[in-house]
């Protein structure tokens, strides 16, 4: 279990290598698809992904997702639940609303007259590829730990609480979720509440322990 959870810390963290910078999300988006690496693993499940043409998909052979819903209120296969997005880990909602321009038309607005919530919106090191269902279902709910044991998703870790407005990652993709909220502070100058402060440093210092017991191992 250890060393899997090594092998998905290393393909995330080859997301947020590049330095380059993007002036769209389209643009970002094209570049991540294109330079996507041959084990990269969707972020909340771990489920590889798989090219078709210009888009991608989940395979969900090894890591066990099911989706919550498998077909839409209209009867319809629910496509999201069959292909790749790439999630802002830190939801173009959450610092967003901390420029001005939210004010004044939301996330149109800010696309339209802002150049910082462009960079935001684009930056690729707060970009990782999710199943589009859950990329739905997290919508812009902060992330926290959560009592109840569910199986939403199959055997995929995640969990996601509604009623609570709360998304509880798995463990092996809680150290990406808390550098992606550094980052954005340290280069954006990203506001969180010192309870999430609290919970992504826990995450670090957990991370950091799993890493110095597989040394010992």
């Amino acid at each position: 279990m250890t060393r899997f959870i090594l092998v998905l810390l290393a393909v995330f963290a080859s997301f947020s290598l590049a330095a380059e910078q993007f002036t769209s999300f389209s643009s970002a988006k094209k570049h991540l698809i294109k330079n996507l690496p041959e084990n990269a693993k969707s972020i909340y499940c771990g489920c590889d992904i798989k090219k078709q043409g210009n888009k991608l998909v989940p395979d969900p052979t090894h890591c066990g997702y099911v989706p919550r819903n498998a077909v839409t209120r209209s009867g319809k296969v629910n496509q999201r639940a069959h292909r790749i997005e790439w999630e802002h880990i830190v939801p173009a909602w959450e610092f967003g609303h901390q420029l001005q321009c939210w004010q004044h038309g939301g996330r149109r607005n800010c696309r339209k007259v802002s150049e910082k919530f462009r960079q935001m919106e684009a930056d690729i090191n707060n970009l990782a590829p999710a199943i589009g269902e859950i990329n739905a279902d997290r919508s812009n709910y902060r992330f926290g730990m959560l009592s109840e044991n569910t199986n939403q998703y199959g055997r995929c870790e995640v969990k996601v609480n509604f009623k609570q407005r709360v998304i509880e990652p798995p463990f092996y993709a809680r150290k990406q979720i808390a550098d992606a909220y550094a980052y954005m502070q340290k280069t954006y100058g990203l506001k969180i509440s010192a309870k999430q402060q609290q919970l992504f440093d826990a995450w670090q210092r957990q991370a950091y322990a799993a890493k110095t017991d597989s040394k010992k191992l």
